[in-house]
């Protein structure tokens, strides 16, 4: 085992301590108007326990870096072991908080003892026991929020596919496009569905229910590995279009989060992902672009391999990508970061439209009517949805699966439809 992992182990077990320790004082004084020996006894154990179960998790992976080879133990233990951490505690943090105000006011009191009379004191210190107990209580009630958000995000949130749809128009869309309805999906990220063959067929029945003309899938269908597909190769191909799919590569794809033992190996890795992409029916455009054809007239498709910031890996050529794409009126490019659409297309290219994914809406946020939000906003400005500037569209698809935290809070899973319109709003 590495030294530096059992190092970092140390000190998240250290961090976690701390945190349960402080909790664990809060706790005690919440089972102080409890009257059964018996009920305090078996919260304390299950406090511990769970403790316990995570350290033991922990520890578990530090000592076996080399499972991550294996995506069984990523979405069988290290998956699960970022749901627990979420789970418990991030709430505890919350209550923590709550915590720190209660020792302010006990250091208000010794304070207040050191310059008030004897009954002032007394009076004082009644008050600020009742305030503790209330600061308390409200710290353990706030806590639940998100315990249970995460829970339900855990348990069915991942599952509860979404369909947004937008209406785009475009005054250089050829005639014959006016109407083209595209279903974008983004992010599958297949490995982390581990068997759970239904809960992606009801996604793969909600793309179908729409009868797109076209689907294209902005990258990241593996977590890792290319044998995470296995399984899903009479699943995904069922995904159908009244025209073609394409698709693109996104940073997981290529394999750069492993430890390879050679080249080669992980050659052959992104080889098998390729060669998947045309078993379930999709063109795969590796920096090269294509052209529709639809009544007569034509547009041209263009897809990059992964360009990211750092640290994401850059493999995207976009001028190699948009060569002879000139004569075509209109263009979509398919580019899994939306940071590329910034750095490389706004403004210094005449695509039109372009579709990324990449973000997941970092699966937690809040998008209730015109509240939008979610912490991967300070990473991407550019995170989810339709962006605009001049004539020039971005859509960030928020992903259809999900990877680390194997839950989704405020984030559901989506669905794109976007329908091309020749005309101005």
């Amino acid at each position: 085992m590495k030294t530096s992992y059992l190092f970092s182990a140390v000190i998240i077990i250290i961090i976690l301590l701390l945190i349960d320790l402080y909790t664990f004082r809060g706790l005690q004084l919440l089972l102080q108007g409890i009257q059964g020996r018996i009920i305090k006894i078996s919260v304390n154990i299950i406090y511990w326990a769970v403790t316990a179960i995570i350290i033991s998790g922990i520890l578990f992976i530090s000592f076996n870096p080399n499972n991550f080879r294996n995506p069984a133990f990523f979405t069988t233990y290290v998956m699960p072991l970022f749901g627990a951490v979420a789970l418990f505690v991030l709430p505890k943090i919350i209550f923590v908080f709550f915590q720190m105000l209660n020792d302010l006011l006990q250091l208000s009191l010794y304070l207040i003892s050191k310059f008030t009379s004897v009954s002032n004191q007394s009076n004082a210190g009644g008050e600020i026991i009742n305030r503790r107990i209330f600061l308390t209580q409200t710290g353990a009630i706030l806590a639940m929020i998100p315990f249970v958000s995460i829970a339900y995000g855990m348990i069915k949130g991942k599952y509860d596919f979404r369909i947004l749809k937008e209406k785009l128009f475009f005054e250089n869309l050829p005639a014959a496009f006016d109407g083209l309805r595209i279903v974008q999906i983004s992010d599958i990220h297949i490995g982390s569905f581990g068997e759970n063959y239904e809960a992606v067929k009801k996604g793969i029945d909600m793309v179908n229910s729409l009868e797109p003309d076209f689907i294209f899938f902005t990258g990241d269908l593996i977590n890792n590995f290319a044998k995470e597909t296995e399984g899903w190769l009479p699943h995904l191909r069922e995904l159908k279009a009244k025209n073609e799919k394409y698709s693109i590569l996104g940073n997981h794809d290529y394999g750069d989060y492993v430890q390879w033992d050679s080249r080669e190996e992980k050659q052959q890795n992104i080889q098998n992902v390729i060669d998947f992409h045309s078993k379930i029916g999709f063109r795969l455009l590796l920096n090269e672009s294509v052209k529709i054809n639809r009544g007569g007239e034509e547009i041209s498709l263009i897809g990059v391999e992964n360009w990211g910031r750092p640290p994401f890996p850059k493999y995207g050529d976009l001028k190699k990508a948009m060569t002879g794409c000139e004569k075509y009126p209109f263009k979509i490019l398919l580019s899994h970061d939306p940071s590329h659409w910034d750095e490389e297309v706004l403004k210094k290219t005449s695509v039109d439209l372009t579709l990324s994914g990449h973000t997941h809406g970092m699966q937690f946020g809040v998008e209730v009517g015109s509240i939008k939000w979610s912490p991967v906003k300070f990473k991407y400005p550019r995170w989810g949805g339709l962006y605009s500037e001049g004539k020039q569209f971005l859509y960030v698809n928020r992903g259809f699966g999900f990877i680390g935290f194997p839950g989704r809070v405020g984030m559901p899973p989506e669905i794109t439809l976007i329908e091309l319109k020749k005309g101005s709003v």
